[in-house]
């Protein structure tokens, strides 16, 4: 255990963020996820929620800058306007915790899981909302600034 660390964060989990370079995608998926065909990396935390996983991992993370779409989840395969509501909450956990808030954009099923193919790793969670997956762009991390000391 660390002081200040959101206890989901994971021994494997805190190496392979801080391993990850900036423009890194990371994914966090749900228990039906093909993760173990997907990732390079796969980080198991079977029985968290992917939501809380995301959560935890903005505590440390910051979302790419430079890119229009830092985050991205699956499309509903038939309604790809749908917003499941493993992706509502997503959204809403990036709008009050992530340091570049974004919309999320959304690309087709079989774009989202080339795009893991190629992810820095996969972190299968326990989710078991349908949908629940999300792909995180790892931005630069900043000197601190005298004004705001962060």
């Amino acid at each position: 255990m660390l002081i200040g660390l959101d206890p989901v964060l994971s021994p494997d989990l805190l190496f392979a963020l801080a391993s990850m370079g900036h423009g890194d995608d990371i994914a966090i998926v749900d228990a039906n996820f093909p993760g173990a065909s997907c990732g390079q990396r796969v980080i198991r935390l079977d029985g968290v929620d992917a939501t809380r996983v995301a959560a935890a991992v903005l505590t440390v993370l910051p979302l790419d800058d430079f890119v229009p779409d830092p985050a991205v989840v699956m499309q509903v395969v038939g309604d790809p306007t749908a917003v499941p509501e493993a992706v509502a909450e997503f959204q809403a956990i990036i709008d009050r915790g992530a340091d570049n808030p974004v919309p999320i954009a959304s690309v087709e099923r079989f774009a989202f899981y080339e795009r893991s193919k190629a992810a820095y790793a996969v972190v299968q969670t326990g989710e078991r909302r349908l949908y629940g997956n999300l792909i995180l762009k790892k931005g630069v991390v900043r000197l601190p600034t005298a004004a705001t000391g962060a």
